[in-house]
């Protein structure tokens, strides 16, 4: 692939990145940092002009399904509370929860999604605290928190699921809750595609080998793992964490919008979304 130009503002992230083709293979740590913090920067702003309008600037969207906190009440009362976003992205949930009345703190790997994350900020007048920081290692104080929350930041990206849930364990106060947004599992097994070829099953289930977009030379340009639903059950479990609940949104009536694989064809026939709610008990 040639080399983009710099100055042509329509490259896109694979352009800018160089990314030639996909690997299925193992990434290591520091090599999905380093590949996931260039991907969403290059990517943040194509991302977020064609997701944007519906992420909304301070609304709590937990995934494609449309599904809103402010309907579902899955972190319970906030108000007066103390709240962690792991992997921010532009931060709309971080501000909905400051409009609610909690004191929130939000990171993002990314530079570049936090550049839109402070726009967003001065434009609402809503300011959750912002903070650039790796999920694995988060430079916040023990027992901070009242609750964790996460739509779709940080945990599909990251090599280590005790890192991840260890620390945000580390940082929640005992009875603190812990509720988060991912691809379902069993989504893996489908090509990512919204149309009918995604509905039959080119891939095991049980194979946890990461996907992996590679440059010419075979480096890491964007890096996704894996997990079967007993293995964040196990994870969650290792680092203390209660589960209380697992909500897989279905698909509503009359919401047509296509986000990349997830689409109404598919969301008929099975769970685009797992989110994830738990307590750390002690």
């Amino acid at each position: 692939m040639p080399a983009p130009s710099p100055s042509n503002r329509h490259d896109t992230a694979e352009q800018r990145l160089g990314t030639a083709g996909v690997a299925h293979r193992q990434a290591a740590a520091a090599e999905a940092t380093t590949a996931n913090r260039a991907w969403w920067d290059a990517d943040a702003d194509d991302y977020l002009a064609e997701h944007g309008p519906f992420l909304g600037e301070a609304d709590f969207l937990w995934c494609p399904e449309g599904l809103l906190e402010a309907d579902a009440s899955l972190l319970g009362p906030v108000e007066g509370t103390d709240v962690l976003e792991v992997g921010c992205g532009s931060a709309p949930c971080a501000r909905w929860l400051t409009a609610q009345g909690a004191r929130v703190v939000a990171f993002d790997l990314s530079g570049g999604m936090l550049r839109h994350a402070r726009a967003g900020n001065e434009g609402t007048g809503l300011r959750p605290a912002l903070l650039q920081a790796d999920a694995e290692r988060l430079p916040l104080a023990g027992a901070s928190f009242d609750t964790a929350c996460s739509a779709f930041g940080a945990v599909p990206f990251v090599a280590s699921l005790d890192a991840v849930f260890g620390e945000v364990a580390r940082v929640l106060r005992p009875g603190g809750r812990w509720v988060f947004a991912v691809t379902h599992p069993m989504r893996w097994m489908f090509p990512d595609d919204p149309g009918p070829h995604g509905l039959t099953v080119t891939q095991p289930y049980f194979d946890r080998t990461p996907y992996v977009e590679v440059d010419a030379t075979g480096a890491a340009t964007y890096v996704e793992y894996h997990r079967t639903l007993g293995d964040f059950v196990r994870a969650l479990a290792a680092a203390g964490f209660r589960l209380v609940d697992l909500v897989e949104p279905e698909w509503p009536e009359g919401h047509t919008r296509n986000w990349g694989q997830w689409s109404p064809l598919r969301g008929r026939f099975f769970p685009g979304t797992a989110i994830f709610r738990c307590v750390k008990d002690t």
